[in-house]
């Protein structure tokens, strides 16, 4: 009887080992950046993950302590990143070693680290300090954690596509010449011994163009075919992942396993820019959700399964550049999705972690919100879009309605705009739409058209 019970027991822990497994390790991860003045607290991100979406992962681009302390005892598996000017000391021994006391021993176990990666997108960088450190530094972190007795966290750095001399044909993949055998092989070499994963960046949106969209996009395409395996590849996803995964091989790590360490659509982009809209990037994050959870793998690799990471969680309102940099997040900072990618446990409840919650009433305020100047009109049109999918009454804007005249985009994206920051608890990133918006002391309303 013990040893039917033993073996019950036995069993029990088996059958949840391989449930845990199948629901967490190949699910879909998110980077949290947090470059944004109007970005809500990490223990309420820790909170909103776990319980209202599918996420089961996140990547950091530093060791943000208040992060690592919010999702502890989360379940949530975290990427720290070491930052890049950090990398030519934490070749020596010592100052790992205290890199290691400062930024992960805290933290672990309770905070689910499981992966350091160092430095972002190093190759690019054309810093020779830090490309000649780098492996030494991956190396002496591992041994670093070792030493503090932590031996279950990866350690690996991320690269985007540009570390190919050639990607067309997948199978033609290769590294840039020089940096082959004096970079990749070695690391390749320490990512084996360690069973690390080698991270890419894969962005179909940086290879878009107007012939090549549906390729770029994942819908029903003509495909291009490569000649010496005779695959004719249907999107662009895949071939870049081929090709990284023939660059690999041709040094002999073709065993090494890939995970993704961003991708994703940026949904709002610079007037004359047509790879942008909230269509395109719901499309394409939501194929790459649905895709990653099928794990049917590419061409080359089949049957592979791929931890990926989107980028990013949310649209952060001071990252530098063009419109678009702002505009890659999955969820405005008052956790409403900016489109619907797959990613919610419950489409119904409105992304904002609140199930149903009742709206507050909307009342006489003395700040209303506005499209700023000079936005375009076709983040205004994605406005509207958005609002009115999300319980704002948009009847006045149509034909007939009190507030169709004038009837153009921006008069109509002043009106649902200013309804939405009313009736979503008149706080300021309510009117932050991606950074479009703007609040105002003098009351917009015009003829019949009133606003509350």
């Amino acid at each position: 009887m013990v040893a039917k019970t033993k073996l019950f027991h036995h069993l029990l822990l088996l059958v949840s080992s391989l449930l845990h497994l199948s629901t967490t390790t190949f699910a879909i991860g998110v980077n949290y950046g947090t470059q944004g003045n109007n970005l809500p607290p990490p223990s309420q991100v820790a909170n909103f993950i776990k319980t209202q979406t599918i996420i089961d992962s996140i990547k950091i681009f530093d060791t943000n302590h208040d992060i690592l302390n919010a999702f502890a005892n989360s379940g949530i598996a975290v990427t720290v990143t070491v930052g890049n000017g950090d990398i030519p000391s934490l070749a020596n021994l010592n100052s790992a070693r205290g890199w290691v006391a400062a930024n992960i021993a805290p933290f672990h176990p309770q905070t689910r680290i499981n992966r350091i990666v160092v430095g972002n997108e190093i190759m690019a960088t054309a810093n020779k300090p830090w490309i000649s450190n780098l492996v030494p530094a991956m190396r002496t972190i591992h041994k670093a954690l070792v030493l503090a007795g932590i031996t279950n966290v990866q350690v690996t750095t991320p690269h985007s596509l540009g570390i190919l001399s050639i990607s067309e044909p997948p199978s033609a993949g290769q590294f840039r010449r020089g940096f082959d055998r004096a970079i990749f092989a070695p690391m390749l070499q320490f990512l084996r011994e360690t069973k690390s994963p080698f991270m890419v960046n894969p962005y179909p949106y940086f290879g878009y163009s107007p012939n090549m969209a549906n390729y770029a996009l994942f819908k029903r395409n003509r495909g291009v075919h490569d000649k010496y395996t005779g695959i004719t590849y249907t999107n662009m996803y895949d071939a870049m992942l081929d090709a990284t995964y023939s660059a690999m091989r041709k040094l002999g790590y073709g065993d090494v396993g890939i995970v993704v360490g961003e991708t994703g659509w940026p949904s709002v982009c610079d007037p004359g820019q047509p790879a942008c809209s909230m269509e395109n990037a719901a499309w394409f994050n939501g194929n790459l959700v649905r895709r990653t959870s099928q794990g049917k793998g590419t061409p080359l690799m089949p049957n592979r399964r791929f931890e990926t990471y989107l980028f990013s969680l949310f649209n952060e309102n001071l990252k530098p550049g063009p419109t678009a940099e702002r505009n890659w997040g999955l969820f405005r900072p008052d956790f409403s999705p900016v489109y619907d990618a797959g990613i919610l446990r419950n489409a119904q409840s409105g992304g904002g972690g609140g199930g149903g919650r009742q709206r507050p009433r909307p009342t006489p305020g003395s700040q209303w919100c506005v499209p700023k100047p000079g936005v375009s009109d076709q983040a205004l049109q994605a406005n509207i879009d958005y609002a009115c999918s999300n319980g704002v009454d948009c009847k006045p804007i149509q034909l007939g309605g009190a507030c169709f005249n004038p009837n153009n985009v921006r008069s109509h994206a002043s009106y649902v705009m200013n309804l939405f920051y009313q009736t979503h608890g008149r706080q300021a990133f309510n009117c932050d739409f991606s950074n479009t918006g703007v609040l105002t002391s003098a009351n917009p309303s015009h003829g019949t058209c009133r606003y509350i």
